[in-house]
């Protein structure tokens, strides 16, 4: 035989050698994955979070889909996160990944007015409250400005941003929105990193407001409700870090006995402002069509907040509010097969109401449905780069920009 012809018929066998073990490996990497993926849910690929808020949760807590995060960096700095206990306080943070503590006496036994400075490698938090009740008054009615937002989702510098262009404060961030009212649907936590400053932030915010004669009403959200109850699935990697770093199931750092973690089981799931009825999700027609009210609603899945703390498990009617059709996760304003016109005519007559104002769906900018009487105000800030409030003054409405200007309401 002559060798060049047995060179070429050698190379062309072993390129199609190669070429076939190839495809054998990829065939049996696919048949794994689709093996992995049937048998346990954490193995299904992660999508990406733009589309996880249009997948409803209909007989599970939460949507099963991950959402694709970023990592961590090892040097971050987290916290205050404040124990209670009848003697002391102790209060941790990471500081350029590593635990810090601090430990004072708990003056607040005495003291109802007692204020106690925690400062380390975050933002300076001045805790001047720990004994909190339950938020029972969900009407008020007044001659008064409000503006409202969702979905904060971590995006601290868009909240601040936002908050500051519109002037609800000011440059020092600090309350400027006077006597008005304003109003957070929910989801300040999941997805971003900057979950732990923005409650801080708020938790200060909400006293200077009700010091200035205004109200701030922040509401329970679906990832609210599923970080106490230790569903944490879309937790940013940093605060799972958070949770080996201080040998705790992040659940656990806001616990009963945390001071954040009892503030925001003193949170209600709803509130009526004059006209207007807030809530994360929204509310199922059957809520109508079985009389149900405000105060029912919100003692009732009050009263089945978190799972570990009941007697028994979640059932009846507690257990419904807590579903899809529930006001945490309930959608049905925004699908074609979802609330008709005369079912949101039947929820305004009977909560006595002219517009329901709801988060948890994403929409690109605040926008209207059903003829101008559902408002969605989750303008997709969880994305961390742009957001809009929705203001109120009297009889007009508008939308306010992340720039500060003010914007038809569609």
């Amino acid at each position: 035989m002559d060798v060049k012809c047995f060179d070429s018929e050698l190379g062309s066998f072993m390129l199609f050698k190669k070429y076939f073990l190839t495809l054998l490996q990829t065939a049996l990497s696919v048949s794994l994955l689709i093996s992995c993926s049937a048998d346990n849910p954490v193995a299904t690929p992660k999508k990406v979070e733009a589309n996880t808020d249009k997948v409803s949760s209909a007989n599970v807590t939460s949507p099963k889909i991950v959402d694709v995060q970023p990592k961590v960096e090892k040097q971050f700095n987290d916290g205050p996160y404040i124990f209670n206990t009848p003697d002391n306080l102790q209060a941790f943070w990471l500081c350029n990944g590593n635990v810090e503590k601090l430990t004072v006496n708990n003056e607040f036994v005495e003291n109802d007015n007692h204020k106690q400075s925690f400062n380390r490698c975050t933002t300076d938090v001045v805790v001047d409250r720990i004994n909190f009740t339950e938020q029972s008054v969900l009407t008020f009615q007044g001659d008064f400005n409000v503006v409202a937002t969702s979905d904060f989702h971590g995006q601290y510098g868009v909240m601040n941003t936002l908050l500051k262009n519109n002037r609800v404060i000011d440059e020092n961030n600090h309350w400027a929105f006077g006597k008005g009212h304003f109003v957070i649907t929910g989801d300040v936590f999941d997805r971003g990193d900057k979950v732990t400053e923005i409650l801080w932030f708020l938790y200060r915010l909400e006293k200077e407001a009700e010091l200035a004669g205004g109200k701030l009403h922040l509401l329970l959200g679906n990832h609210e409700v599923m970080v106490l109850n230790g569903d944490l699935r879309y937790l940013h990697p940093k605060y799972v870090e958070v949770a080996k770093k201080l040998n705790q199931p992040f659940e656990k750092l806001y616990g009963k006995g945390t001071v954040l973690g009892d503030w925001l089981r003193t949170k209600p799931v709803l509130v009526k402002i004059n006209n207007m009825l807030f809530a994360h999700g929204g509310f199922h027609p059957s809520l109508a069509k079985e009389k149900r009210s405000l105060s029912a609603i919100n003692q009732v899945f009050k009263a089945n907040l978190v799972m570990d703390e009941l007697a028994s498990p979640r059932e009846g009617w507690g257990e419904y509010l807590h579903k899809s059709n529930g006001p945490i996760w309930y959608r049905g304003y925004f699908k074609d097969n979802g609330a008709s016109a005369q079912e949101i005519d039947l929820l305004l007559a009977h909560f006595d109401i002219d517009y329901l104002v709801v988060g948890h769906t994403s929409q690109k900018q605040v926008e209207t449905r059903h003829q101008g009487k559902v408002i969605a105000i989750d303008s997709s800030i969880k994305k961390g780069r742009y957001g809009e409030l929705l203001f109120v003054e009297g009889d007009k409405k508008w939308r306010g920009s992340l720039t500060g200007e003010k914007l038809p309401l569609h």
